[in-house]
């Protein structure tokens, strides 16, 4: 069972970003989209999310055989789809224990009712293993919270919500050494034979901490490279500007 994406093209206003792009993301899986700026890769995290201000004109895009496209935003996300932003919105007036218990019960069979004490059991331990403090729970989502306060709190909803699928966008902007290697030990714990993960970064550094199994590159609007991890590596050394030159060769 995968995410299947098939010639893919998408755009906002008038301008296509997303022009012709093939990937698939089998459960199980950890991979990486590596690109310049402009190419597309916070785009396409939008597209699979159902962001209304992007248009799919062609192609066809499928989660364990459901046609995703079909679906609405919040459908999409209680079908197993989870984004974490680039850049977390703030939810001013709802605390973090609030929003993640209500996603939670959104989820639950129409008269199951959330079990209040497992709830906060199962969410400090998640946040103890994030190294957060429990005093977060009552404050509202990502209001006042520092860059790598809210890539945690980013992390600390996928592990409650347990994604099928999860996206990953630029989770490691604007993180130091310390949270880069906390954000990402809380990834590699949600780890697993019945997850697919795709990770969405412009740098190598992320991809020591999270080691994916396969490493895409993306420019102008579709995957113009793919291999393991050891090509992270060679773009960080040769940069992009190689790919094109050996296209074009």
């Amino acid at each position: 069972m995968s995410i299947d994406i098939r010639d893919l093209h998408a755009r906002i206003d008038d301008q296509e970003i997303i022009k012709g792009l093939n990937l698939t993301l089998p459960k199980g899986e950890v991979h990486a989209i590596m690109g310049p700026n402009g190419s597309g890769k916070s785009t396409l995290a939008k597209v699979l999310s159902g962001h209304e201000d992007y248009e799919v004109t062609n192609g066809s895009v499928s989660m364990d055989g459901e046609d995703l496209l079909e679906l609405e935003a919040d459908e999409r996300s209680r079908a197993g789809l989870f984004l974490a932003f680039q850049y977390p919105h703030e939810i001013p007036g709802v605390s973090n224990a609030n929003f993640i218990r209500a996603a939670l019960q959104a989820r639950l069979p129409e008269g199951e009712e959330l079990d209040a004490v497992g709830f906060y059991k199962e969410l400090y331990a998640a946040m103890d293993a994030l190294e957060m403090d429990r005093k977060f729970t009552g404050r509202a989502v990502n209001e006042g919270f520092s860059g790598g306060e809210k890539k945690r709190n980013e992390i600390l909803q996928m592990a409650m919500l347990k994604p099928v699928y999860a996206i990953l966008d630029e989770t490691d902007s604007g993180l130091d050494i310390d949270a880069l290697r906390i954000v990402s030990k809380g990834v590699n714990a949600m780890r697993s034979q019945d997850r697919g993960i795709l990770v969405i970064t412009h740098y190598q550094r992320l991809l020591d901490y999270i080691v994916p199994d396969h490493v895409h590159v993306m420019k102008d609007g579709k995957i113009i490279r793919s291999g393991d991890k050891n090509l992270a590596l060679e773009l960080e050394e040769r940069g992009y500007d190689w790919l094109s030159e050996e296209s074009a060769a």
